[in-house]
């Protein structure tokens, strides 16, 4: 991967970061916010499913800034775009795809192929 490649994918990783944290930090305003009580059962089981859906999405976007930040650091120490499997070169298209991947597409498939038996 050239300078230019790199570049490219430390601004799109940066902007994801960003974004994500900003997710986050909404989240949580929402959450803190919301503090009723509720009169009704049904209501009051509403609200906890909507808190629980809220926590499943916050937890969904700390593990994407740590994906994130773990690519940043690959970028940093010039094994980003490498799989870790295989040791090949990632394709720009698959790394503009998913640009936190850390397999190449054959290698990903592979995995999903192994999980897939194991779950049988």
């Amino acid at each position: 991967m050239d300078q230019k490649d790199t570049e490219y994918f430390r601004k799109l990783l940066n902007s994801m970061l960003e974004e994500a944290k900003q997710k986050g930090d909404s989240t949580i305003q929402d959450m803190t916010v919301n503090n009723e009580i509720f009169a009704d059962p049904a209501d009051r089981a509403t609200a906890e499913s909507d808190r629980s859906f809220t926590l499943r999405i916050r937890d969904r976007e700390l593990h994407l800034i740590k994906k994130i930040q773990a690519a940043l650091q690959r970028i940093d120490e010039g094994t980003y775009g490498v799989c870790e499997e295989c040791g090949e070169d990632i394709s720009i298209s698959r790394l503009k795809a998913r640009p936190v991947t850390r397999l190449c597409i054959k290698c990903k498939e592979n995995q999903e192929m192994n999980e897939k038996h194991r779950r049988i």
